[in-house]
């Protein structure tokens, strides 16, 4: 999984903003049974610099347990974890005509919620979790910010509404979140067009 630092200066057209590269030594376990799993998954870097892969569950746990929790990211930071061939932006040709399962926190959330969603959230990918259907999803994205933080489960395709349900609700079931609380599920395209500060969900689990 990768940490990303803002820089100091921002851009001023609003563009994502460049970071510093702390990239901490994983402890390598050769040594261990692996268990092979159906997708190899990479993990990168503010501008999209690779500085992890695994293929294995094993290899997944040596690098989660050697990284900040996300609650201890400086405000700013992202961490990103997508399958071995797509990157994690809306112009990748498999997530142009995609979009992602939107889970929101409150800052209060910070300490009791987020690494426990967030954690699942990678289980749930590394895991298959999603049946028939985990080969629609591409990756996963938590943002860590001053107002709120957001991590989201990114799909191929916002117009398989079957697939998209189907994951939406093992999502929400995993996580453990209220069948009251709505989450709600947006195309990257209306994301990119939208005029105000929110998006129009397509679905809702």
């Amino acid at each position: 999984l990768s940490n990303r630092e803002p820089e100091k200066s921002f851009p001023a057209n609003g563009e994502t903003e460049k970071c510093e590269t702390a990239v901490q030594k994983v402890v390598n376990p050769e040594t261990y049974i692996k268990h092979p799993l159906q997708n190899r998954a990479f993990a990168p870097l503010c501008v999209f610099v690779l500085i992890s892969k695994f293929d294995t569950v094993e290899d997944f746990w040596a690098l989660y347990n050697h990284i900040q929790l996300s609650s201890n990211l400086m405000s700013g930071c992202d961490y990103s974890l997508f399958k071995d061939g797509i990157e994690p932006m809306w112009e990748d040709e498999r997530n142009r005509r995609g979009g992602r399962w939107l889970i929101t926190l409150s800052k209060q959330q910070r300490k009791s919620d987020l690494d426990r969603f967030w954690l699942e959230t990678l289980l749930c990918l590394v895991g298959e979790a999603f049946d028939d259907y985990s080969d629609d999803v591409c990756g996963a994205v938590i943002n860590v910010r001053a107002k709120g933080d957001k991590i989201a489960i990114w799909t191929t395709d916002y117009e398989n509404k079957e697939a998209i349900t189907h994951i939406g609700r093992v999502y929400k079931e995993r996580l453990g979140v209220p069948p009251k609380v709505i989450i709600g599920y947006q195309s990257h395209a209306d994301t990119a067009t939208k005029s105000g500060s929110t998006t129009k969900n397509k679905f809702v689990a």
